[in-house]
């Protein structure tokens, strides 16, 4: 019998123990405890290879007894990933994957095409929203989850694609080919808005990425150069990231050596992070740090996004707009397995710079403003035809919508009732579709278009309108 799964768990102990044993030496005493858990863990391994009447693989019963481990744990944010998942997981921070540049959601088992990007290899193959993947070259995807969906897509660059879709518009399949390529992957993006006379620069930041802060610095320093008199920065619904960006983003706006956060190992050992002077200079560096900020938040707000709320809050450098953020503080590495797979565990927690722990409470806005039901409410591209009498977590989907909207809805838990039915007429009289009471694929787009267009005007997102409104009020 191979032993290889021994050296695994006996190397995944050493590497998490390893900072520990650097501070606090092992007695004798403790390494012979370590070692009869160890012994237990392979008795248990053998009898259930040898007794157990459920077949099972080496691999399963190892990446089943790391998944215990980490569970053990009671962290959400410890967590074991497999070969796979570890890829994905490092591909969602990086700025650039291969792919063929589409956005893919799941419904019902079927996998829909929410958006083809711009110029990307899906869009220039003529991919279009509401397309249904039904085959990935020659692969049907019945069956498979979103993860096995995207390792079909995915390859290396260069390599051609074939993909089968039902296009519900046009009723029919499209056979379509596609290169693979390096889809770059932005996370920070701006505009100027006018109000008041006045330029206000407005940027997002959607991740806290490999290339975020260099992205920021060119954007800000390009608004500035269009002469704007404030900057609104949105972090809602960003879920953190790397430290180092978010370190960077804070020193364009603060004086160099300013310390930022606190780091606290678990012995509660306190160690200050300031940010330090970047090696590259710009132009407008010094009005960065004096122009007036304004910055959006929402429950979806975590992590490194919080660090940069704290950071601005504690250090008064900005006001903060919207509701409080989602609390998550602790900070995590990543260790490599033999096994492919990587292990997350969360090592430390971050503190603000007036020595505050977030976890589980979040960071309170400095002016409350609840966002419109309407914003939170992604409505993916629903395909089918559905009537009274029906049951759907689609329905489900559209009389959340529906009832947001100001339509008499009685029920919200997917069945297709009377008051539903009515709505449907409602909305499909208003605007002039022939879909009666029926939620058909005609239905279906126009609402979908709907809530893109609604969510795409500015003057309906409450929690920005609030703050163009505090920022001109400051700069009178």
């Amino acid at each position: 019998m191979r032993k290889w799964w021994l050296y695994l768990c006996i190397g995944l102990v050493l590497s998490v123990g390893i900072f520990a044993f650097a501070k606090y030496p092992k007695t004798a005493k403790v390494i012979k405890a370590e070692q009869g858990v160890l012994q237990s863990v392979g008795e248990a391994y053998e009898l259930i290879r040898k007794e157990s009447v459920h077949e099972t693989t080496e691999k399963q019963l190892v990446e089943g007894a790391i998944n215990g481990m980490a569970g053990a744990l009671k962290d959400p944010y410890s967590t074991y990933y497999t070969k796979e998942e570890a890829k994905l997981h490092r591909e969602q921070l990086s700025d650039e994957r291969v792919g063929i540049g589409a956005e893919i959601t799941e419904s019902q088992g079927r996998f829909i095409i929410v958006s083809p990007m711009k110029d990307s290899p899906a869009e220039k193959a003529g991919l279009k929203p509401y397309d249904e993947i039904v085959q990935v070259n020659g692969q049907r995807t019945d069956g498979k989850t979103l993860t096995e969906l995207l390792a079909l897509i995915r390859g290396e660059a260069g390599t051609p694609l074939k993909m089968t879709v039902y296009r519900p518009s046009e009723d029919r399949h499209v056979e379509l080919t596609m290169t693979r390529a390096a889809i770059t992957q932005t996370s920070v993006k701006s505009k100027v808005l006018v109000s008041d006379g006045k330029n206000i620069g407005y940027v997002s930041i959607s991740v806290f990425g490999e290339k975020t802060a260099q992205e920021w610095y060119k954007i800000t320093n390009e608004l500035l150069k269009q002469q704007v008199s404030a900057l609104i920065v949105d972090v809602r619904s960003n879920p953190g990231g790397y430290l180092k960006s978010v370190e960077q983003v804070i020193g364009s706006l603060v004086q160099p050596n300013t310390t930022y956060a606190y780091m606290e190992d678990a012995v509660g050992h306190q160690a200050p992070l300031q940010v330090t002077k970047k090696r590259m200079a710009y132009k407008y560096d010094e009005q960065l740090k004096t122009i007036p900020v304004v910055l959006l938040q929402d429950e979806g707000s975590a992590s490194a996004s919080e660090v940069l709320s704290a950071a601005l809050k504690d250090l008064n450098r900005a006001s903060i707009i919207g509701v409080k953020s989602f609390g998550k503080g602790t900070v995590q590495e990543t260790w490599p397995l033999s096994n492919g797979g990587e292990l997350k565990l969360s090592t430390h927690k971050w503190l603000t710079p007036k020595r505050e722990w977030i976890h589980g409470k979040g960071i309170k806005a400095t002016l409350e403003v609840e966002q419109n039901p309407l914003f939170h409410m992604k409505l993916t591209p629903i395909t089918g035809s559905f009537k009274e009498g029906d049951f759907s977590e689609s329905i489900q989907s559209v009389q959340e919508v529906l009832k947001a909207q100001g339509y008499s809805v009685n029920r919200v838990d997917g069945y297709f009732d009377r008051t539903t039915a009515k709505a449907v007429e409602e909305y499909s009289k208003k605007h002039q579709l022939a879909s009666g009471s029926k939620m058909d694929e005609t239905f279906l787009l126009e609402l979908h278009k709907g809530m893109v267009k609604y969510r795409g005007d500015i003057e309906n997102d409450l929690q920005l309108q609030m703050a163009i409104g505090f920022i001109n009020h400051q700069l009178k």
